[in-house]
């Protein structure tokens, strides 16, 4: 049994926009009047500002929410509902009374009791369904299916334990030596200005689910009250931009440790989720989209990640046609590089960031700006109400920022091949260098393997070279000597028959069944989640969609990658649980097959459109305008990869 306080956060939100209302219209409220009591002559101390609004916003949620207790029991039931309770407890007062008329009446009234309030909830998760509203109805899904999560995270109550957490998240920054100095202003770059409509976007934009930062402020109450918060926050925003100075509870952050296995042996069996204020979140979108604009789309093309129109799908593809192209000529094969890399994100050295900012000729005050973000950021673990002692970091983009993902990106933009016969593929930390062998001749890959450690040296990234792994795919029948293994700062990276690259395996025969095989393991443990929904009668619309949400999404996943070289077999593997899910669903559903060939015209489309794409250039116009010049394929293998294929459909779509 659970015992709850729950807030009724509807309530909350009507009366605290009518509290602020009633404020700023009969009191007059006049948010001005934070800014006065932070200023010291015409100096206005931005964490004074900052936490004094915080403070009044966190008292106004205070003063008008209300809570209450809400009893749940581990196995209580969805549809459970007050009339069942009492035909329940009729039933039990009939069975001790031994009175059998009676108890074989109640107990019928009990049975058709359970079944009309099952056939209730069915009828409230469909209007879920017709209303718009996801959320609900796939929670009301897993309740009808009782999906329950399979990893649930302990409370863990000693502090001394949350310390060492904190420590162990924090140990690249007692390593760093490295110190942060702001740039001196020039008077061409001003200080980026927010307008109030922009921040008045981002706040209406919040997700009211998110959980709460270390501020407190749920991102449900900066919603509704956007018109009357934003006024306010963009004099902070704008005034943070301005001294290129981010607000110390801005920048804090609260570590919520999640086992990554059922039961954690050590420190590093614990994954770092971080939590910061959601206000700051809406911050940090603001000054990305500005970044964004200010560089070229053309930036680091073989960048995959955190790219419009860019995505997993794009950078195995990617891969995957420079291996093929490359073993259609004689005597060649391909080494494959997946790089690992410990803590990328926590190691980024602040002053190398801004300084390469700095060459893409990004505003001086931004840098600036970017600068004091990532230092003196105050963090503490916290679990449950239990939380560690506070340490101060000075180094890495912090994980669970809006901007981290972007900083880290620019971070490793010069992260470059230096050789013509290779390539340097990156999606966010995940980096693959791929040499293509010619003849034997390895020199080119493997200086290519050392510039690249030397490179992560320089710029403070570690290399796990347990982690990292190599794949050979060579196809030639008299392959001479053994391939002799590559050193990594003087260990041996281990060569591996098969790899799971960004969700796809890939292995040294570049087959398929591997792949699919997983696939189709994972979505027949799916089929029963659809059994029971159809059990409960859903209506098929709501079936349907769990079958393309939860089923068909696993078969089809980076499909245009593979589906062109599976064999028959796996082919059909893939085709029977479609067959088993329409037999199911009594439904008509799309093969795999069709799917696979939409998607391949969709994706081509959306890389013709998108001159920056680093695969552009494959599809060429004939002469004519008309039809795309076919690309020069000598095998089967090759022929039936995605890029030759997408460039066939395109022709006979005409």
């Amino acid at each position: 049994m659970d015992v709850a306080g729950a807030t009724t956060w509807d309530e909350f939100a009507a009366r605290s926009i009518a509290r602020m209302d009633t404020q700023e219209e009969n009191i007059g409220l006049d948010w001005s009047m934070f800014a006065s009591q932070a200023a010291c002559g015409s100096h206005t101390d931005i964490d004074t500002y900052t936490s004094s609004v915080l403070t009044y916003i966190n008292t106004t949620i205070d003063s008008v929410t209300s809570e209450k207790q809400i009893t749940t029991y581990p196995n209580q039931k969805p549809w459970m509902n007050k009339e069942v309770r009492i035909l329940l407890k009729a039933r039990n007062t009939a069975f001790r009374s031994d009175d059998v008329q009676a108890y074989s009446k109640s107990r019928a009234n009990l049975k058709r009791g359970i079944k009309k309030a099952k056939y209730c909830y069915k009828l409230k998760v469909e209007e879920h369904f017709s209303n718009s509203d996801p959320r609900r109805m796939w929670q009301g899904i897993q309740a009808i299916s009782d999906y329950k999560p399979s990893n649930s995270t302990p409370m863990v109550t000693d502090v001394s334990f949350l310390n060492e957490l904190n420590d162990f998240y924090a140990r690249f920054n007692r390593d760093s030596k490295e110190t942060a100095t702001k740039t001196t202003h020039s008077a061409d770059h001003q200080p980026l200005k927010l307008t109030s409509s922009d921040v008045h976007t981002a706040l209406s934009r919040i997700n009211a689910h998110k959980a709460a930062g270390p501020d407190g402020i749920p991102g449900r109450v900066l919603r509704a009250c956007a018109e009357q918060l934003a006024g306010v926050f963009t004099d902070i925003f704008n005034l943070s931009l301005t001294q290129a100075t981010v607000p110390t509870c801005f920048k804090s952050t609260s570590i919520v440790p999640v086992p990554k296995t059922l039961l954690p042996m050590c420190l590093n069996d614990y994954r770092p989720v971080a939590l910061t204020p959601i206000i700051m979140k809406c911050f940090e979108r603001l000054v990305l989209a500005h970044l964004k604009d200010c560089l070229p789309p053309t930036l680091d093309p073989h960048q995959f990640a955190y790219r419009r129109n860019r995505s997993t799908e794009d950078a195995v593809c990617t891969v995957l046609h420079s291996a093929l192209t490359h073993l259609d000529s004689n005597n060649t094969y391909v080494r494959m590089l997946f790089v690992d890399f410990s803590s990328a994100f926590n190691t980024v050295i602040p002053s190398k960031l801004t300084t390469k900012l700095g060459d893409l000729d990004i505003n001086t005050s931004l840098c600036n700006w970017i600068m004091d973000f990532l230092t003196n950021r105050p963090q503490h673990v916290r679990s449950g109400h239990t939380c560690s002692s506070t340490i101060t970091l000075n180094i890495g983009v912090p994980q669970g920022c809006v901007l981290s993902p972007f900083l880290y990106s620019l971070y490793t933009h010069d992260c470059k091949p230096v050789h013509g016969s290779n390539s340097i593929i990156k999606f966010a930390d995940d980096t693959t260098v791929i040499g293509l062998i010619s003849d034997n001749d390895e020199t080119a890959y493997r200086e290519e393997v050392q510039h690249l450690a030397t490179w992560c040296a320089e710029n403070n990234l570690l290399l796990n070279t347990s982690k990292t792994k190599e794949l050979i795919v060579d196809f030639r029948k008299k392959k001479g000597s053994t391939h002799d293994p590559i050193h990594i700062n003087g260990m041996v990276v281990e060569r591996v028959s098969s790899f799971k690259f960004l969700g796809t395996t890939i292995t040294e025969d570049l087959s398929w069944t591997t792949n699919t095989s997983s696939l189709v393991k994972k979505a027949h443990q799916r089929l029963f989640f659809l059994r029971t929904l159809k059990k409960n009668q859903l209506s098929s619309a709501i079936v349907v969609n769990f079958y393309r949400c939860a089923i068909e999404s696993i078969l089809t996943s980076c499909i245009t990658v593979w589906y062109g070289n599976c064999t028959v077999a796996d082919r059909k593997a893939l085709q029977r649980v479609v067959k088993t899910a329409q037999r199911i669903t009594g439904t008509p559903l799309p093969a795999i097959e069709d799917i696979q060939r939409k998607r391949c015209v969709r994706r081509a489309r959306s890389i013709l459109k998108d001159s920056s794409h680093p695969d552009h250039g494959l599809f060429n116009l004939l002469p004519s305008g008309r039809r795309f010049r076919s690309l020069r394929t000598r095998t089967s293998r090759s022929r039936n990869s995605f890029f030759p294929t997408a460039v066939s459909l395109l022709n006979s779509a005409l």
